[in-house]
């Protein structure tokens, strides 16, 4: 039960259209199903805003798809983040209009209307090998309901590229910078706009880049203050927390 399911029903108990008993019988999915082998947040949108995310990754085809049902049911738009194409096809069946992106893995169902942010977030990328991930950060916002300017294949090796959209970086609410190699982008992104800056290093690199921990390193010392940093090829983290702060930002704004 989502926010606006759950004021319909207490303006319902108000109005005399149900009984008190009848709501609780209602209200007892919450604040959690239990299926057996998980357990899931039907309570989360209400307390954080969004509802719960399906992490696919290491999960059975069968539990991933039962899941995803569950929270189609509540009536909520669901966003099921490092997804296989195997997946989507079982999802398919039974949500006709769920969306599969094959570059961020991800499988999305939108069932209310978009109600779009203020503010905008900015993803700038380094190359196209970190596609994946910004598409993820990219995908999980515009699932929040934020409006997003992409800015990609920019990295510091060809700095003139990124420089060309300095002015429509400096009016972002948000900047989300993904990069892998030496992760150098989010310390000059950093230095060219007055928003929060939410660096994500990737894994992509040569050997010494260890797996994304040299960008990860690096971006953690960037010298550029505003600068915060999520764990490597995390892009819906770094969706989500910049979502949250955009919220924050316009709502005090207004």
């Amino acid at each position: 039960m989502n926010a606006k399911q759950l004021k319909l029903l207490l303006e319902s108990v108000k109005d005399g259209r149900e009984t008190v008993d009848d709501a609780v019988t209602r209200l007892r999915a919450m604040p959690f199903e239990d299926l057996g082998f998980a357990k899931i947040d039907h309570h989360r949108s209400i307390r954080c805003g969004f509802p719960e995310v399906i992490y696919c990754e290491g999960k059975s085809l069968d539990h991933a798809s039962a899941i995803f049902d569950r929270c189609a049911a509540n009536g909520d738009n669901v966003l099921a983040t490092r997804a296989t194409r195997e997946l989507f096809d079982r999802v398919h069946q039974q949500h006709a209009t769920a969306e599969f992106d094959e570059t961020a893995c991800i499988i999305s169902l939108r069932q209310n209307k978009v109600a779009p942010s203020e503010g905008t977030i900015a993803v700038v990328s380094a190359g196209t090998s970190d596609s994946r991930v910004a598409e993820e950060a990219r995908i999980t916002a515009e699932m929040m309901d934020q409006k997003v300017a992409t800015y990609y294949d920019v990295g510091v090796a060809g700095i003139h590229r990124l420089l060309a959209h300095s002015q429509d970086l400096q009016a972002a609410s948000v900047a989300i910078v993904v990069a892998g190699m030496e992760g150098a982008l989010a310390s000059v992104v950093g230095g060219l706009v007055d928003c929060p800056v939410i660096a994500v290093p990737t894994s992509v690199g040569y050997g010494a880049s260890f797996g994304g921990l040299a960008a990860l390193l690096a971006m953690l010392n960037s010298c550029a203050s505003g600068v915060t940093v999520v764990n490597i090829d995390n892009g819906f983290g770094a969706g989500y927390a910049a979502t949250l702060i955009n919220r924050t930002r316009n709502s005090k704004a207004g």
